[in-house]
């Protein structure tokens, strides 16, 4: 991939967000850090296999890094084709509830992710983006981002991108605050495949793409 087409510009805004990236992981730490460890252990028990999964993945730039989550299908030569595995109990319940999302916060921690951004891409979706989409890199990858708090997987795949392009064309203190707020509300619901509220101004604006 071309990195060249996407801007690298490293605003005083992005630096604000990536210390309060780093800050809301730390601070965290002890309430998420003994949950990845209860969950962790409860793959062990209930499959064979590690506890974690580690998958190359687009980042900021288009740059390939390695994006971890827990483990919720069966181990298998090829885990991501449901023919050669299935869920598992344990991969069934921290799925529906993003558990499996946890070991990501060290990608936050590394710098490889923010806690807001556009959801990191397999490296070979990213490969298929013409230079437009691209833009999307622009900005570190995310735990949550727009898309997600506007129906994820409920959404087209276009609309979806056009959303990342958005946040990463203005990513803002409030709107990344936003996002996070209102990513807890839709946390458990089928992924945050639920619809987003449009009460708040700074995610309307940047969903509708007008100023609030």
């Amino acid at each position: 991939m071309n990195s060249r087409q996407v801007s690298p510009t490293a605003t005083p805004s992005t630096r604000i967000l990536r210390a309060l990236d780093v800050s809301l992981v730390v601070l965290t730490a002890p309430i998420w850090l003994p949950l990845l460890a209860v969950a962790a252990a409860c793959i062990v028990l209930d499959s064979p296999g590690p506890a974690l999964f580690r998958q190359a993945r687009a980042g900021r730039h288009g740059h390939t890094f390695t994006m971890l989550k827990l483990r919720s299908m069966r181990a298998g030569p090829n885990p991501l084709l449901p023919e050669d595995c299935e869920i598992t109990r344990v991969g069934a319940f921290i799925r529906s509830t993003s558990l499996d999302e946890l070991p990501q916060l060290f990608n936050v921690l590394a710098g490889h992710m923010s806690l807001v951004g556009p959801r990191p891409m397999l490296t070979a979706q990213a490969a298929l983006l013409d230079a437009g989409q691209r833009q999307r890199h622009a900005v570190r990858p995310g735990l949550t981002g727009l898309a997600q708090i506007s129906g994820r997987n409920a959404i087209t795949w276009p609309r979806r991108i056009e959303l990342d392009r958005r946040w990463a064309a203005a990513p803002t203190l409030r709107s990344y605050l936003a996002i996070l707020r209102q990513t807890v509300g839709v946390l458990g619901n089928d992924g945050a495949s639920g619809g987003h509220s449009r009460t708040d101004p700074f995610v309307s604006a940047l969903t509708t793409g007008k100023t609030p």
